[in-house]
């Protein structure tokens, strides 16, 4: 249960920053509320994967891999922002980083 809360804070976590970037820097108003909607959902449902017994290390380790991977992806196709071949192996670098921390944990 813990990797579904997990994922749809990431979910939501994405989303919330796709729409912090329509915003133009919270400059379009009616994009405030789901913002800090999507935030605090996100948040929340992380705490929920803590809950659940998931390490804070693998927690943040995945959500921060998936997150700068979703994102640079997302606002690439969405928003034509760079993503060049050096982003891509620094994205590359840190899910093998999260790998490693994940598979590390284990005994």
């Amino acid at each position: 249960m813990s990797y579904l809360y997990l994922g749809l804070a990431i979910t939501l976590e994405i989303s919330a920053t796709m729409a912090l970037r329509i915003s133009d820097g919270l400059r379009v108003k009616r994009w405030i509320a789901p913002i800090l909607l999507g935030y605090t959902v996100s948040f929340t449902l992380l705490s929920l994967a803590l809950q659940e017994g998931m390490p804070i290390g693998i927690a943040y380790g995945i959500w921060s891999a998936i997150g700068i991977a979703g994102t640079a992806v997302i606002a690439r196709a969405a928003f034509k922002d760079p993503l060049t071949k050096k982003m891509a192996a620094g994205i590359i670098l840190v899910i093998i980083g999260v790998l490693l921390v994940e598979f590390g944990s284990h005994h």
